[in-house]
């Protein structure tokens, strides 16, 4: 509409140079999606150093849409909002390295997807940090159920770790934290995210996968970014990105061996911790 009026130009001319504009960044999409590299075992970033082999964190956030009304309660989530699930999955400098948006319903199928689909091409040894939503299995480390884990609960004035399920978590939150420090910039930056497009359906969602490529190239080309800034200021406050607790995945366990993977890191975690104390 800016265009429109501001520029003088027909909603047919805006309408067809948006899609060829939108056809042409995705066709760069092998060009903007980042391929992770590993935390290595000589990292020195106090975030990440403690995760050897970690590709990233993954999440996902709902984004508004405008749908049909006959479509509004396939769409419509707990909250009474009508949105989209996307799934992003981030390396440590927020920049993306899969994308999917889901349709109607929670976020459940699209992340069953990642799992059974773009994780199994995982080397062996690498792996995502997830939230409690995943089961702690091949590709994804995620925290101790029962314990203190939001970042929430670990600032300066809270209770310093008393056991290795407690400084593990606070330690896993403190990385995977970047995933939803990225879909904050996102949604900081492109203001189409935070509002409702009159579009039909697919071209909202090919939008959107539009604004995570531009992210990344932005991210790529200016690594010093404002919105950072910006989003701490706002953080302080309030939620930048609030999302629905995460569903279990059902159909994915746990693995003894990555309990064990887990229990061991997290020991030899506190262990440090203890001696520097």
């Amino acid at each position: 509409m800016v265009v429109k009026f501001d520029y003088q130009r027909s909603g047919q001319t805006v309408s067809h140079y948006l899609h060829v504009v939108l056809k042409a960044v995705l066709g760069m999409h092998t060009l903007f999606l980042v391929k992770p590299t590993p935390v290595p075992d000589d990292s020195t970033d106090p975030r990440w150093k403690w995760f050897k082999g970690c590709l990233g964190a993954l999440d996902w956030t709902y984004i508004d849409l405008h749908v049909p009304a006959c479509d509004k309660p396939r769409f419509r989530t707990r909250k009474g909002h009508i949105s989209i699930n996307v799934l992003g999955v981030c390396d440590g400098s927020m920049r993306f390295v899969y994308v999917l948006p889901g349709w109607e319903g929670s976020g459940m199928t699209i992340e069953y997807f990642f799992v059974h689909s773009y994780s199994s091409s995982l080397c062996v040894g690498n792996y995502y940090l997830g939230d409690n939503g995943y089961a702690n299995s091949d590709g994804f480390l995620v925290p101790y159920r029962g314990y203190r884990y939001h970042l929430k609960e670990w600032g300066p004035s809270t209770q310093r770790p008393v056991n290795h399920q407690d400084h593990f978590n606070m330690r896993h939150t403190r990385a995977r934290n970047v995933i939803e420090r990225a879909f904050g910039v996102l949604k900081m930056r492109f203001g189409i995210l935070r509002s409702v497009a009159y579009y039909p359906v697919k071209t909202q969602v090919r939008l959107i996968m539009a604004c995570f490529l531009l992210h990344n190239f932005i991210r790529s080309m200016m690594p010093v970014n404002p919105y950072e800034v910006m989003l701490d200021v706002v953080s302080s406050d309030e939620d930048v990105d609030e999302v629905e607790p995460n569903n279990n995945i059902d159909g994915v366990e746990s693995t003894p061996e990555w309990n064990l993977m887990r229990e061991e890191l997290s020991i030899s975690m506190f262990n440090q911790f203890q001696s520097r104390s």
